[in-house]
């Protein structure tokens, strides 16, 4: 009995010998995380490593300026490269440092005395470390500065050697800027790559004294903070969850550009930022061609006018300003007939079915320059400001002038013939009617041919130019789907002059488009772009990423971010700030604001008694 239970007991330890090999060659198929993260290779060099297909080398900073400002390694961090950065800080016990500042003070002052005894000139070197161990020394004796060893390493990675090199180079010519020196880490890449690999290993052990005061300037986590102590609520901030409280006429200028592919927010930021700016005492004009603000309109009181061929309201481009500034009074009329030349040229031509611009010549210029001046003599307005008050001309005696005049004047009254008694008479032909005194007034152009609204755009562009030049008040002016403007030469540089000017008068321009492409193909939409302190892009489209990529200076991560925004998240450029911003408003703005046609349905769903 005994010989067959030994038996049994060897086969069951050979079975249970088998089942554990088994085990074991299964564990050794199964991926552990150290085999997801870990590289297909590793190789080290003397001032570089090699990490699978990616090139690494690793730096340290050795060399600190006497003073050091705050936010001076967030260049780095805010680099557009692949880069790990460590800091380690080693608390020192105050004691200790007290007795070698003894040491250090009495040192500087014999040698202070010594060369003075020698008749040698004064040393700056050494009265400056003297100043500062002294003081140091006071601020450890009443406890507001603490020591440390500080050490600071950085390593880069990139997909070749000259790559690698490149950075290297940027990295310090960034530091060198500040006076923060570094050097590679010489046969210690792999110390140095264990350093900056997040598992708060030391290797290197390259350390600098400081105190509290010089590490705190070494926080890296740095963001554009756009809060100010007045101003409108613009959003929240993405990088730091702080509010965007921003006031646009505290910049160089107040113009603003919005640029947003259709259903991204552009309309409800810009209503949002008009019916807060209200609240600050601005006044708001607005040219609406899509009928998207009357609702808002309404809420606020404002005028909302309506362009068609078959309203009552009448705008007679031939209107002057009443000039507060002297020196432009002088020239007010001067200034108008260059504006009526680039209107005349766009009714005459410019704004064809085509969307061709269909240019006047030499003579026709010339005849219509004459003709302009001769309409305005006919009525006793010259450039004599004190004629200006007179009741100006209208289209129709220009049409007048034209066609009793000798050269191309009759031709060019045939082509004018369907503004003043033909297809489009009326509405631009006679006197104006219209008074901007409220605090926001709306011009809707929505019903407006295609082929009037560039026209209709910049007669009332000019038309509330002059108003703004006849009282200097705070005004924001909102030209929504401005591409249509920038899709000729002159009413492209119309609005152009505008926004280089507006400031002068306490305005800004908000300009808005959907159309990327087509605004910055334009010289002049590069121009307005240039001349608006304060930028927002919205979500884009694959294309317009690419355009504004370039001419904002985008990073690979920005790129990116634009084309995947959700509604109402952004990027704020302001000044020389930019952040990421969350347009928030409240649920009665949003009743007041929001464009969705889902909400819209639903708002007068609620409106509506029940039955």
């Amino acid at each position: 009995m005994a010989k067959k239970k030994d038996a049994v007991d060897i086969a069951a330890q050979q079975r249970a010998r088998e089942q554990v090999e088994v085990e074991q060659a299964f564990l050794k198929g199964v991926n552990t995380l150290r085999d997801l993260i870990a590289p297909s290779s590793l190789e080290f060099h003397s001032d570089h490593f090699r990490l699978g297909t990616k090139y690494g080398r690793t730096l340290y900073i050795y060399g600190y300026p006497r003073q050091i400002y705050t936010g001076w390694l967030s260049s780095i961090i805010n680099m557009d490269e692949v880069l790990d950065v460590s800091m380690f800080l080693y608390p020192v016990d105050t004691q200790v440092v007290m007795q070698n500042l003894r040491k250090k003070v009495t040192q500087l002052e014999a040698s202070m005395s010594i060369n003075q005894e020698k008749g040698k000139t004064r040393d700056p070197g050494l009265e400056a470390a003297l100043q500062d161990a002294e003081e140091l020394r006071d601020e450890l004796q009443v406890g507001s500065e603490k020591f440390f060893r500080y050490g600071l390493y950085i390593t880069l990675y990139a997909d070749s050697m000259d790559d690698l090199t490149f950075v290297q180079n940027k990295v310090e010519t960034l530091f060198g800027q500040q006076l923060v020196f570094s050097k590679v880490a010489s046969s210690q890449q792999e110390q140095g790559l264990n350093s900056t690999v997040p598992q708060l290993m030391d290797q290197l052990q390259i350390r600098r004294n400081m105190n509290t005061g010089a590490i705190s300037t070494s926080f890296p986590f740095t963001s554009a903070d756009l809060t100010q102590e007045k101003g409108i609520l613009y959003g929240i901030n993405m990088h730091n969850n702080g509010l965007v409280i921003f006031d646009r006429f505290t910049l160089e200028n107040a113009n603003m550009v919005v640029f947003a592919k259709s259903g991204a927010g552009k309309s409800f930021t810009v209503k949002l930022e008009a019916v807060r700016s209200m609240m600050t005492g601005a006044d708001v004009l607005i040219i609406d061609p899509e009928n998207e603000y009357q609702r808002l309109s309404d809420a606020v009181g404002g005028s909302y006018i309506r362009l068609s061929l078959n309203s009552d309201v009448r705008i007679n481009p031939f209107d002057l300003p009443k000039v507060i500034d002297t020196d432009e009074a002088d020239d007010a009329l001067r200034a108008n007939l260059v504006t009526l030349h680039g209107l005349l040229r766009l009714m005459l031509g410019g704004a064809t079915a085509t969307n061709t611009n269909v240019t006047l010549s030499p003579e026709e210029e010339a005849d219509l320059d004459q003709a302009l001046i001769d309409t305005y003599a006919r009525l006793g307005i010259t450039s004599d400001p004190l004629t200006h008050h007179s009741m100006p001309p209208t289209m129709a005696d220009l049409y007048d002038t034209l066609l009793h005049m000798g050269g191309t004047g009759p031709k060019l009254a045939q082509r004018l013939r369907k503004f003043t008694s033909g297809t489009f008479a009326g509405i631009f032909s006679q006197q104006s009617n219209v008074e901007i005194n409220n605090a926001m007034v709306v011009f809707n152009i929505r019903d407006l041919e295609d082929e009037l609204r560039p026209v209709a755009m910049y007669i009332v562009l000019s038309h509330i130019w002059n108003i703004t030049r006849s009282q200097r008040k705070k005004r924001m002016l909102i030209v929504d789907e401005a591409w249509q403007l920038m899709k000729y030469d002159d009413s492209a540089n119309f609005l152009f002059s505008l926004a280089k000017r507006a400031r002068k008068y306490y305005l800004g321009i908000t300009t808005i488009t959907q159309d990327v492409e087509d605004f910055m193909s334009s010289k002049m939409g590069r121009a307005i772009v240039a001349n608006s302190s304060m930028q927002l892009l919205l979500k884009q489209s694959s294309s317009a990423v690419d355009v504004l990529s370039d001419v904002f200076k985008l990073t690979e991560e920005e790129k990116k971010r634009l084309g995947n925004f959700p509604v109402g998240q952004g990027l704020f450029f302001a000044g020389q700030n930019h952040v990421h911003i969350q347009v928030i408003a409240s649920q009665t703005e949003t009743q007041l604001v929001t464009t969705n046609p889902a909400d819209q349905i639903k708002q007068q769903a609620q409106q509506q008694p029940p039955q």
